[in-house]
């Protein structure tokens, strides 16, 4: 795309440079255009299509420390597992690079089931390990154990290894889909043998790659062989060349099968740039490109070693590197897959000329364990610049993802042992056993697992809990957690329809029986020695009445059933109860009414009718100048009633 700018532009320019100017100001604009066209040539020929998927992870299993290789890739030190142990191989200086040297290898004592969980965002992902044993436990027994990833199986390790393959290791890799938040990459031990990994890369690659669409998630590409023709093995973590995928590409030599009546197999290679490469969806390199293998009039052979139980998806890479072939006609060859004539290739004719041509073709209902692919001849010499075999590994079922949140909250609150093994998909694959202690089954829709047994009786659990989670577990028939050591409370979700079976007997959890295990279809109930307590709701014993079996003893505080004390009245589960509850509330009212009343009638209404003991100021002053008067009306009289008894005349008497 770049470089299709650059030439619109730079024909622009040449154009207007051409074209006769009128003033020194155009001319001095039009020579300014041309300099930054220039300056910026190198810097539009060299780009390509910047790779817009960025998330990777590159974990050295068993290192302690970040490292960086010679090709500048930062390898984490390791994380993201489950258990197991660091180990160092028996002899380092064998091995190239640092995160070849060490390994994480899981023994029976966590379980036979480990993993690697790592967050990544949902979407497509490339997913690359280094398995290597190189006798790292002195033992000379290499190990048996499948892998798996996203709870499908894609690798199975059986012993012995061959000698080269247990001494050097081996790198593969495989497309997978993450849809849950996070990448499940498992080991499943067989027998006693401990799995073992090097090292973990994972990179998100376009979803639309290798035809997503006609493919879709419902299967999973294991290579079997990513071939590059007329080149030695290049890419991440053997060369500096770049592979946005992380792809790296081996020597097709050893695959290839030389036909007796045809000539050798020649090497043909380019330094011209190849059009077409580094584009969406697949982002090929160019440097696949740029070499190939071709004839002097023969054919060209490859076998493939296969597993014949499984379909595979071939992809074809071709280019044409011969200037002299400048026409469609010119170099024509036909495809043979397994004998059969699939496809006529004519280079030129598709894509001309130094540039890139891809085409892909799905094997099925193989009857052997060796594909052949030959290029037969027409016109010409056929040529090839590379050749990809995936194995088209169907999806295996996987657990509802509702239920894999509740099983791992239980795993976390009941704080079950690593030796249970209890990582990765409770229920997947379907191949291995589930999850220790769990029962699983096909759901009504024929397309997911459920959980439908949880046993885990005598355990050995400790200071644990039961996860409100487990309301999720819409399907669980029968939970068995006797003989621990759990507490808390019981979970109002504990009370699905789906349980018929609950025996969480020898335990100590506390607090009341949750009305919803009235409610449900329980025909066996055994809840005896805890430290329950409370009112047991009336539903719960009509289990017994109907044929089913009940125990509550061994709990002190429980009360109001057949066999056991009545409930104080206003009292229950330590306190108080509803009708208790409603009592103080309706008292409280009646208090509250009362004293609004009596603040009513001795305040409010006495406002309003003048009802006050104080006087008004006015008032007082009147009744102060009264009863002056009257003091002084006193006076007078006695004064008066003194004078007549002198035989003075009175003032009130007429003469």
């Amino acid at each position: 795309m770049s470089n299709r700018l650059f030439l619109l532009y730079a024909n622009a320019s040449i154009g207007k440079a051409k074209q006769p100017t009128k003033t020194k100001t155009k001319k001095k604009k039009m020579s300014l255009l041309l300099f930054l066209q220039l300056l910026l040539f190198p810097l539009l020929c060299s780009s390509t299509t910047p790779n817009p998927f960025d998330v990777s992870y590159y974990i050295d299993c068993g290192g302690p420390t970040n490292t960086t290789d010679p090709f500048n890739t930062t390898w984490l030190s390791d994380r993201y597992y489950t258990g197991g142990s660091a180990a160092i191989v028996s002899e380092p200086l064998h091995f190239r690079h640092s995160q070849e040297k060490t390994l994480r290898f899981f023994p029976l004592s966590f379980g036979k089931k480990n993993c690697y969980t790592v967050p990544l965002p949902n979407g497509r992902y490339y997913f690359r390990t280094f398995t290597v044993y190189d006798n790292f436990d002195g033992k000379s027994h290499s190990p048996s154990f499948d892998a798996s990833v996203e709870g499908t199986l894609v690798y199975s390790w059986r012993s012995p290894w061959a000698e080269s393959l247990a001494r050097d290791g081996a790198y593969s890799d495989l497309f997978a889909y993450v849809t849950d938040g996070q990448a499940d990459f498992c080991f499943y031990s067989i027998a006693t043998d401990p799995p073992v990994i090097g090292s973990l890369q994972i990179n998100q690659i376009d979803p639309n790659s290798y035809n997503a669409a006609s493919i879709g998630q419902s299967f999973i590409l294991v290579n079997y062989g990513r071939l590059t023709c007329g080149s030695p093995q290049w890419g991440p973590g053997f060369t500096n060349d770049t592979d946005y995928f992380g792809r790296s590409w081996q020597s097709d030599y050893s695959f290839q099968s030389h036909i007796p009546s045809s000539s050798a197999l020649r090497k043909i290679g380019t330094n011209n740039a190849i059009s077409g490469t580094n584009t969406a969806p697949n982002y090929f390199p160019a440097k696949l490109y740029q070499t190939a293998v071709t004839t002097d009039g023969g054919g060209i052979e490859y076998e493939l070693k296969v597993d014949a139980k499984l379909d595979y998806l071939l992809w074809f890479h071709f280019a044409e590197l011969d200037s002299s072939v400048n026409k469609e006609g010119q170099r024509v060859f036909d495809v043979l897959v397994n004998g059969n004539n699939v496809n006529r290739i004519d280079i030129y004719k598709e894509v001309g000329g130094f540039a890139a041509y891809t085409w892909n073709y799905s094997v099925k209902n193989l009857s052997s364990i060796v594909l052949t692919v030959r290029l037969v001849p027409v016109v010409g010499s056929p040529v090839i610049s590379g050749l990809e075999n995936y194995a088209l590994v169907p999806a295996d079922l996987s657990t509802v993802p509702g239920q894999v949140v509740a099983m791992r909250a239980l795993k976390e609150s009941l704080r079950v042992p690593d030796r249970m093994g209890w990582n990765g998909d409770p229920c997947a694959p379907t191949s291995w056993d589930a999850w220790e202690g769990v029962t699983c089954h096909l759901n009504k829709d024929g397309k997911s697992l459920v959980i439908s047994q949880i046993d885990l009786g005598t355990q050995g659990l400790k200071g644990g809990y039961i996860s409100d989670q487990i309301s999720l577990l819409s399907n669980l028939v029968s939970l068995n957690l006797s003989t621990n050591s759990l507490g808390g409370t019981l979970p109002s979700g504990l009370g699905q329809k789906s349980l018929i079976r609950l025996d969480l007997s020898y335990n100590q959890f506390t607090g009341s029986i949750p009305d919803s295990l009235a409610s449900s279809n329980l025909q066996l109930v055994l809840l005896n020695d805890n430290l329950l307590e409370g009112r047991v709701p009336e539903e719960l014993f009509s289990i017994g009445v109907h044929g089913g079996a009940i125990d509550l003893s061994g709990n002190k505080g429980l009360c109001g059933g057949p066999t056991l004390p009545d409930c104080p009245l206003f009292w229950e589960n330590g306190s108080l109860s509803t009708k208790g509850k409603i009592a103080i509330g309706l008292s409280s009212l009646v208090f509250f009414c009362v004293l609004l009343l009596v603040i009513y009638m001795f305040c409010i209404r006495r406002g309003r009718n003048d009802y006050d003991f104080g006087l008004p100021q006015d008032l007082m002053s009147l009744a102060a100048k009264r009863n002056k008067y009257q003091r002084q009306k006193s006076l007078m009289l006695l004064e008066m009633e003194s004078q007549h008894a002198k035989g003075l005349p009175s003032p009130f008497t007429p003469y």
